[in-house]
């Protein structure tokens, strides 16, 4: 009895052993994986892919072209720019189509690494998200159909104007029709495709986004109307938590605008 006593108390020893020995290990090997997502550049190169949120829609800057099924515009091709520098190679990218609606919520729940998808920067957005400085400026316009003979931003007085959910045109509107003393009725819709949609149809008198986006949508009964207002500055959008990789963005944008990488990029998509 007392040698089956010895041997049960000697097994108790070894199992409780075992268990302090192996949370020992276990906190060691949480520690270690937390410090290797810590940093997201390490964890894009050990992905060895960068995960892309980009505009499909937006002929010039961020477009399906659906002959070649690939992704075309100066967007991307930032984007196969950024791969090459974190992994190696501009093949590296994994593109997920977004639209103004998505392409937060996508960051957010961590299925994209980043966002350059015509991301307007401002005060309200930068305290959710982190930018990089502007890659491209560019200003709010109006496409409208030729034959309506509008001539100016006055010249839409109390007409439908076309906007794109969860944009921040329609709060740039309402501000400069309140400076003009004008006023405006509104159609939100869920992509460029069906603005220009609408507008064709006559369901609404102008579309208006940023004027660059707007060239891709111009035909021979549409131009887009001199006037624009409303700044708007697009910059590369992280997690507000990955400081880290929006520093390492940032300075690879300064250093295409310095050494002329962006302007050749604006040229070769007619964004110059």
């Amino acid at each position: 009895m007392k040698n089956v006593k010895k041997v049960l108390g000697g097994l108790s020893l070894v199992l409780l052993l075992g268990l302090i020995v192996g949370c020992g290990s276990g906190k060691d090997a949480s520690s270690s994986d937390s410090g290797k997502s810590a940093d997201p550049i390490q964890k894009i190169k050990d992905a060895g892919v960068i995960k892309v949120g980009v505009k499909e829609d937006v002929p010039n800057f961020g477009y399906m072209n659906p002959d070649t099924n690939k992704n075309e515009g100066m967007e991307p091709d930032l984007a196969r720019l950024i791969a090459k520098e974190l992994t190696g190679s501009e093949d590296n990218v994994e593109f997920v189509g977004v639209t103004a609606k998505t392409r937060g919520p996508l960051l957010d729940n961590g299925e994209l690494d980043m966002v350059i998808a015509t991301f307007t920067i401002n005060d309200e957005r930068k305290k959710t998200y982190n930018f990089t400085t502007p890659y491209y400026t560019d200003e709010i316009g109006f496409l409208v159909r030729t034959a309506d003979k509008f001539t100016n931003i006055k010249s839409l007085d109390g007409k439908t104007i076309g906007v794109v959910q969860s944009a921040t045109t329609k709060d740039a509107l309402e501000k400069q029709a309140k400076d003009l003393g004008i006023s405006f009725n509104y159609q939100e819709l869920g992509s460029y495709p069906e603005l220009k949609t609408a507008l064709t149809s006559k369901r609404i008198d102008a579309f208006s986004v940023d004027k660059s986006i707007l060239t891709g949508y111009v035909d021979d009964k549409t131009e887009i109307l001199k006037d624009g207002f409303s700044p708007q500055e697009y910059g590369i959008a992280t997690k507000k938590s990955n400081e880290k990789l929006n520093e390492k963005l940032d300075e690879l944008i300064n250093k295409w605008k310095k050494d002329g990488t962006l302007d050749e990029i604006y040229k070769k998509w007619h964004l110059d």
